[in-house]
Order: structure tokens, then C-alpha cells, then sequence
């Protein structure tokens, strides 16, 4: 699940600590997780505000967690934000605002993925950590 998509497209919410978007990605992940699919949750997850839930809820999961934190390098950060469908909406300026390097999570062990890795590496690393390690990846 992406945490834009629940924090500003459905909540239109900030990104601040106890803010609102943070319990509604707990539920939803946990609604999945009891129902037996396999989840993912993506965004830039600040660690002073999304470390607690994220450690509560792979201290309640009852199968594996695995966290990663993927390790890209400002400038290209802002040259793979140049590809996105959604580069017109905001730009350098914004993004230098939101940027964290190194923003690890406490008391969690999380795989650091290279910028160097490719998006198939990456997944395929991301599919063996879920046990799914044999799917073929969708289009």
C-alpha cells in the first residue's frame, strides 16, 4: 500500500507525528495481514513517525517482517522524480524539504538496497524476503 496514497489521497492529511494517516495504514496492513495477503507498505516512512506502528505491527504479525530502506542519493532522487508521471507536481525545492538520508528505523533491522540495485533486483529481493521468491513478476 502506498502512504501517499492513504495520507493525501484519501485523508488530504499531513505529514506529521500522530498524524491520522499513520493509524489508517496500521489498520488497513493489519486488516490484509489477518486475511492472509501479503503486504507491502511504501513511502518516505519517517522514522520518528512511522517507527512505532511499523515495530508494533511486525511485533504482532504472526509470519515474517522484513523492512528495507532503499538508499538513493539526493541528485538521484531528483533525476528518477524527473520519469514519474507526477514530476509536474512538485519539484526539487519540495523534495530537498522531505528528504532524509539515513532515516533508519530503531529497533528494527532493515536491508539496505543500494541505488545501484535495478528495479528487477530489487523486487526479486523484495519477493524472496516475502517467501514468494518463485512468482513471476506481473507487468
Amino acid at each position: 500500500m502506498g502512504q501517499d496514497n492513504i495520507r493525501c489521497t484519501i485523508l488530504d492529511d499531513h505529514d506529521l507525528l500522530d498524524a491520522p494517516n499513520i493509524g489508517l495504514i496500521d489498520a488497513v496492513a493489519r486488516y490484509s495481514l489477518d486475511h492472509g495477503y501479503h503486504v507491502i507498505i511504501e513511502g518516505i516512512l519517517y522514522a520518528d513517525h512511522y517507527g512505532p506502528m511499523l515495530r508494533d505491527l511486525a511485533a504482532d504479525h504472526r509470519g515474517s517482517s522484513s523492512f528495507f530502506y532503499l538508499d538513493v542519493p539526493f541528485p538521484e532522487t531528483v533525476r528518477r522524480h524527473q520519469s514519474r508521471s507526477e514530476h509536474t507536481e512538485f519539484g526539487e525545492k519540495e523534495m530537498r524539504k522531505w528528504f532524509r538520508p539515513g532515516d533508519l528505523l530503531p529497533e528494527v533491522a532493515e536491508e539496505i538496497i543500494n541505488h545501484t540495485s535495478t528495479l528487477d533486483a530489487t523486487v526479486g529481493r523484495l519477493l524472496i524476503a516475502a517467501g514468494l521468491g518463485s512468482c513471476a513478476r506481473r507487468p
